[in-house]
């Protein structure tokens, strides 16, 4: 399912029209994105969480060349799934 498959799927459930859940769409994208820049976590109870970890510096190879490079520390956004998601998932 792409972005468009699902603005259609909100508007069917919902009883928006497209343009309508389209708004809302990119409203939840956004917002997401700028509470986990802020670092906090977004947890969308029986569905799950959004959480930003911290990366370790790491060492790696270059496939290419052999080289040995280090990959610097940095963040990553992570998904927990919740307990309703697994059970439907399943």
């Amino acid at each position: 399912m792409n972005k468009a498959d699902l603005v259609a799927a909100v508007a069917e459930k919902s009883g928006l029209k497209k343009n309508e859940a389209a708004k809302a769409v990119d409203a939840f994208f956004a917002v997401v994105q700028e509470a986990l820049a802020r670092g906090e976590k977004v947890a969308v109870p029986g569905f799950g969480a959004f959480v930003v970890i911290e990366t370790k510096e790491k060492k790696a190879r270059n496939p290419q060349t052999g080289k040995e490079i280090t990959i610097p520390a940095g963040k990553a956004v992570r998904f927990r799934p919740g307990k309703q998601l697994k059970e439907a998932v399943k």
